[in-house]
């Protein structure tokens, strides 16, 4: 499986992600402008001793990155979906994609895609759960569904 962050802003959060992708053979993708550098010790902090074990691309922007999978499904996280993340019958290939921490993805990303919006159900209160917690759960959701896959 594949997960997009696009801009994400705060390192320990990309860093949790990076060491979750490691453990379930997942591909990290960065996209666009980060609010951190890769050498951030926050970063490497939340990512432990897992960096060199790490699949990791970068991109300029989400339309190269979409360019370069065209033929994978991909899903967009968003608290402004209707489709639940459990309702979606996932495979190997699939993307799932996140926004910033502060931003999520934006409408006009959304707009373009609304067949692939999936949400983690939640109370209406606050903004939504925290981004390395949200790409967990939609990630082993996917996992469960395949039976784990490759994992002991």
């Amino acid at each position: 499986m594949h997960i997009v962050l696009v801009e994400p802003e705060i390192p320990q959060n990309t860093g949790n992600i990076a060491r979750t992708c490691v453990l379930t053979g997942t591909t990290l993708h960065l996209v666009g402008h980060l609010g951190f550098s890769l050498e951030d010790r926050y970063l490497k902090r939340a990512g432990l001793d897992y960096w060199d074990h790490l699949e990791l691309q970068r991109w300029n922007n989400l339309p190269e990155f979409l360019a370069a999978y065209p033929d994978n499904r991909f899903f967009l996280a968003s608290t402004h979906a209707t489709t639940r993340f459990n309702e979606v019958n996932y495979s190997f290939d699939d993307i799932l994609i996140f926004g910033s921490e502060s931003r999520g993805l934006g409408s006009d990303i959304l707009n373009c895609y609304p067949d692939r919006l999936i949400r983690i159900p939640m109370r209406d209160f606050g903004r939504s759960l925290n981004l390395s917690n949200s790409a967990a759960i939609i990630l082993f959701e996917a996992m469960r569904q395949m039976d784990y896959p490759g994992l002991v």
